[in-house]
Parts: structure tokens; sequence; C-alpha cells
């Protein structure tokens, strides 16, 4: 009897045993593929963007550099104009473009310009830099030259210095005295005027020149913002990614240094 009451009692317990073991077994199962998934996703570490490099994020417009106040990595994006005019003591590092000609350009710039101009050089053109720096006391004299034509054009004191800051810039407002503007033309005409835009120089330069890092500073349909007339053979450094922004979307240095609202 004690025998029989045995079996019965091991038998009586297993069916209760098993119940017990698959359901630890069902709690532990999930238990584990939660602890793996913990771990897998602590594993995971940010990493470049297929193209190799961290992910590209909008860039902001920049903000207006007045003259005077940009910092150092913004050099080239410095706004100089009749509002914006440099300070008296601007005396910026030169070099020559070309010894022939002797006319200077920032020195930090001048590897862009020269080669753009050896671009240019190798598709059988011929451009001319007529114009690089020019210092206070020559845009003093240039600037007075264009008055005294105004006045004998008939233009009273104050119109005639309108009528020559249309095309030159006061004395501490060029773009020449900043180091970063160059007047390029084609060898075979010099002319400063809108015959520049039918010569295959310039249409080379209006297509390429922001490959370089430059941009036309005075676009024909911008006088109003500028301040100057159009002038197809005026050329600013600005860097290339900056340059590309601007020819590529139509603006000029004021719109892109200071976007309206």
């Amino acid at each position: 009897m004690q025998s029989r009451k045995h079996t019965r009692g091991r038998t009586a317990a297993s069916p209760l045993r098993r119940i017990r073991f698959f359901t630890i077994l069902g709690l532990l199962i999930p238990l584990s593929l939660i602890s793996v998934l913990i771990w897998a996703m602590a594993q995971i570490q940010p990493g470049p963007s297929p193209s190799g490099t961290a992910p590209a994020f909008p860039r902001d417009t920049p903000s207006l550099i007045l003259a005077g106040e940009g910092q150092e990595a913004s050099w080239q994006l410095r706004l100089v104009n009749s509002t914006h005019p440099l300070p008296g003591d601007w005396d910026p590092d030169l070099s020559v473009i070309d010894p022939i000609t002797g006319e200077k350009f920032d020195s930090r710039a001048l590897e862009y310009l020269r080669a753009m101009l050896d671009a240019m050089e190798r598709e059988g053109l011929q451009p001319l830099v007529c114009s690089g720096y020019r210092s206070y006391e020559s845009q003093v004299a240039i600037f007075q030259q264009n008055v005294e034509t105004a006045l004998c054009q008939g233009y009273t004191q104050e119109e005639a210095e309108e009528q020559a800051a249309l095309w030159v810039m006061p004395p501490g407002c060029s773009e020449h005295q900043s180091g970063l503007a160059a007047d390029i033309v084609s060898a075979e005409n010099q002319n400063l005027d809108e015959t520049q835009e039918d010569t295959p120089e310039q249409a080379w330069l209006h297509a390429h020149c922001q490959e370089y890092g430059f941009i036309l500073r005075y676009p024909q349909d911008k006088t109003e913002l500028t301040g100057v007339n159009y002038e197809p053979w005026h050329y600013r450094y600005v860097g290339e990614e900056a340059a590309r922004d601007i020819m590529s979307q139509g603006l000029c240095l004021e719109e892109y240094a200071a976007p309206p609202g």
C-alpha cells in the first residue's frame, strides 16, 4: 500500500511540475529577448552618412558683416558700399597679380584669382586685370575726376556727386580699396562699358567665376540695391560656397549679407 501511494504521488505531481516549468520558461524567454534588444541598442553608435561625412544640416544665412566688424573667418564676405565704408586705417596684405601691370590683390585670395585667369588662358581667352587694389588717395582722384565730368555736363555739385557715385564709389566705400575686387576685361576690348558683356572673356566669367569664389558684383538688375550701375567687368572674391549661392540664386552681395525680413 505504501508503495502504491508513493507511485500515485509521483504520478500526480508530474503534470503540476510541467505546468510550473513551462510557466517559468514562458516568462524567461520574453525577458531574455528584451535584455538582448536593450544590449543591441546600447551598441549602436551614430555613424557617418552614406557619403562618409557627418549628416549635413541647413546652413544659416550669414548675417550682415559690417566693415570693420567682420570676424577673421568671414573676411571674404565683408560688405563694402556707400553705407558700409571701410575703416580709415584699412591696410590689407597685398600681393602683385602680374608684375607687368603691377596690379595688386588681397594675398589671401590671390591664388584663386590666378587660378581663374589661368583657366581662361588655357581656353584661349585673353583676360586682363585692369584694376585691382586702389588706395584711398587713388579713389579720391578717380571720384573727383568723375564729378568734374558731370559738372561739365551741366549738373549741380550735388547732382554731379550722385552721378559720379553710380560709376565710382566715394573714397572709403570702394571694394577696390578692400583688395578683394578686380576689374577684368578682354585684352582686345579694354573699354569699361557694356560692350564688355559681349566679349568671350565675360561670357566665360559669368558662367564660371563662382567656381573660383568670385561673383559679378554689380549685376544688371540690382542697381537699386547696390547703388552702382551694371558693371559686367567688376568681380569680387567672396569664397566658393558663398559665390555659388549668390550666382545660382541671382543675388547681389547686399541681399546675401543682409537678407530681408
